[in-house]
């Protein structure tokens, strides 16, 4: 038709009716009788006009990507156009309306003509093609059919509304279909310029990926949203219990079983958090499987804010043969800024900026280091194991989101092996490598360790004080939180701070002991 011809392939006979692809042949401008296969041989035109005939369709347009990319030029639309409505509606009829003869094709589809619903194929297929042209064409200049195409549109819809076999469909349904298919060839005959669809797919994709880290951005801030949130019920609980904690008697507000608070033979654990119900799972988890509750020490350090209601919640509801002790991080004088690094930087006027001072044009990829817990130096308290805990030589540190399922006691005798910290790594986990916590474009970080190293879980964790004071462990943490002065080393948080400061230090645990994603990945066993 025009100035192209579009063959479904190779005839294999007559008499099957079957149709193979055959590359789209170019008429020359010099010479119309003679034609070229996709194989190389020379057609002429009688030959082509053969192929045509045995083909079933000459023009059922190709579908999808392909379809776009097979637009060419047709010349002068409106004598083109004139000279194929004709052509193009009697091939479509000829088409739809046999019940035996060839299969009806695309590029990438074909439909059997013993099918029950082959007509409803077609309709599908000019339907899926129109939305594809609809998006490329312009909604504004000299496509005046753009229009009929929606109305096209529309009377196929409606056609193939409720209906799922051919003798659902209307009576008119074939002269829709001539009627669709003429628009179709008038638009793929005058839109032929590749390179519009290929930026208006470049367009499309752009504001797809941007709509996506959008996205992204928003479930990040909803999660750290949900993970502050509290039940309607509890809210003001820390209140109502600092409240009872001062008005009731003084008699009242000693724990049972100090005298196990300093005994290294039982079992110690440190948990550093502000949040009273967080501290009360991981304590009750502990002790509700543990074979021997009498062995277990836990020490609970808050701020000054939570202190009365900590105290408060596990007065009102001890441990059952388990020693607790709760203190605030203002009894600890000796931690202070000329002492530590990181509270000196806590208090710098980068920190105050990066905080309180949020830039409008930058704003932070990853909203989980806005999160006001940074600025807390319980965050850092589990570098200063060995000050807490004097006369320690274990102590196991669990932060407050974890849910202990199985007795802990065993790990107060794995052998570390001269490590200081034992921890499961995280290979193949979310969390991944040390280049997904360091910055590796830094030389020092580069030439100290190594990109492809596993990182491992700060959440549960063995330490060994003994070999931690032997080793002056909390001098590292303190160079390299002096060197990460300006943020340029790592961002913040305290795991990149463990992964550079029990570098080579790490004993690995079996991968049973910690199971991460409790409460956001769904393929985790919670049993």
């Amino acid at each position: 038709m025009g100035s192209n011809i579009e063959m479904s392939g190779e005839s294999s006979g007559s008499k099957d009716g079957r149709v193979r692809n055959v590359e789209e042949a170019k008429v020359s401008s010099h010479d119309t009788s003679k034609r070229k296969r996709a194989d190389g041989m020379v057609i002429t035109s009688e030959e082509g006009a053969q192929l045509t005939k045995q083909s079933g369709l000459t023009n059922v347009g190709a579908a999808g990507d392909n379809e776009v990319r097979a637009m060419h030029n047709a010349g002068d639309l409106n004598a083109h156009l004139d000279k194929n409505d004709e052509k193009s509606s009697q091939q479509i009829t000829d088409s739809t309306s046999k019940e035996s003869g060839a299969m009806i094709t695309s590029s990438n589809t074909s439909y059997s003509p013993t099918s029950s619903d082959k007509t409803i194929l077609v309709l599908k297929d000019q339907l899926r093609r129109a939305k594809i042209y609809i998006g490329f064409l312009p909604s504004r200049g000299n496509h005046g059919f753009v229009k009929d195409l929606r109305r096209r549109m529309r009377d196929i819809q409606q056609a193939l509304s409720g209906t799922t076999i051919d003798r659902q469909l209307p009576k008119n349904v074939h002269k829709k279909i001539r009627a669709m298919e003429s628009i179709l060839t008038k638009i793929k005959q005058v839109h032929d310029n590749c390179a519009a669809a290929i930026d208006k797919l470049q367009t499309n994709l752009h504001w797809t990926e941007n709509q996506l880290e959008a996205n992204k951005q928003e479930a990040t801030y909803a999660a750290q949203v949900a993970a502050k949130a509290l039940p309607k019920r509890l809210h003001c609980l820390a209140l109502r219990l600092t409240n009872e904690y001062y008005t009731s008697s003084s008699n009242n507000k000693h724990f049972p079983y100090q005298d196990k608070l300093e005994d290294p033979k039982l079992h110690h654990y440190a948990l550093f958090s502000d949040n009273v119900l967080a501290a009360a799972v991981v304590v009750n988890s502990t002790l509700i499987h543990a074979k021997k509750p009498a062995d277990h020490v836990f020490h609970i350090v808050t701020d000054k804010l939570n202190y009365a209601a900590m105290r408060m919640w596990f007065l009102a509801n001890p441990p059952v043969k388990a020693a607790i002790q709760v203190q605030k991080i203002e009894e600890f004088t000796w931690l202070n800024s000329s002492y530590s690094p990181v509270l000196k930087q806590l208090a710098s006027q980068f920190m105050i900026n990066y905080y309180f001072r949020t830039p409008q044009n930058k704003p932070d990829r990853n909203p989980k280091f806005r999160n006001p817990k940074y600025l807390s130096i319980l965050n850092h308290l589990r570098f200063y194991l060995p000050e807490i805990f004097p006369k320690l030589n274990k102590v196991l540190f669990v932060d407050d989101d974890i849910v202990v399922q199985q007795d802990l006691s065993p790990l107060w005798s794995v052998d570390l092996k001269g490590r200081v910290n034992a921890a499961v790594k995280t290979c193949g986990e979310v969390f991944h490598r040390f280049d997904r916590y360091l910055n590796f474009s830094n030389p020092l970080i580069a030439k100290k360790f190594d990109r492809h190293a596993c990182g491992w879980a700060y959440g549960m964790n063995m330490f060994d004080l003994s070999e931690w004071r032997r080793q002056n462990i909390t001098a590292v943490y303190h160079y390299w939180q002096e060197q990460n002065e300006h943020r340029l080393l790592w961002k913040l948080g305290t795991l990149p701070a463990g992964l550079v400061t029990f570098w080579n230090n790490t004993f690995p645990l079996d991968r049973s002991w910690h199971l991460l994603g409790l409460g956001y990945k769904r393929n985790v066993n919670p049993m």
